[in-house]
């Protein structure tokens, strides 16, 4: 059971990782669209996988609750989830400090 826990607990955590490339690249090229695909969709299935139904919410209501009347408000709350998944990535990156044993175990059967 560990052993599933881990490679669900490192699809995430890679999971995360693609999904704040995504929106970094087109945040940095202004690609509105994409962004809102990603808030919208990628983020909050990654947050409902992730056990993170505040982040899940987050994505949503911005959204369907409280919708941007501007493009730069927009910018701003794609900012403000962007860190938020940015600390949850942290987050991620200092557990795998503290248990690195685990880690190298997880490793050593992914490549067999």
């Amino acid at each position: 059971m560990l052993h599933c826990n881990m490679h669900t607990s490192l699809a995430i955590q890679f999971g995360l990782e693609d999904l704040l490339a995504d929106l970094h690249h087109a945040r940095r090229n202004h690609d509105l669209g994409r962004l809102a695909l990603l808030a919208y969709c990628e983020v909050r299935g990654w947050a409902r996988q992730a056990g993170k139904p505040d982040i899940a919410e987050c994505a949503m209501t911005m959204f369907t609750e409280n919708p941007s009347v501007s493009k730069e408000e927009f910018l701003a709350k794609i900012d403000r989830l962007i860190t938020t998944l940015e600390r949850q990535q942290q987050s991620y990156q200092q557990s795998r400090v503290q248990f690195p044993l685990a880690e190298a175990a997880s490793s050593q059967s992914l490549a067999r």
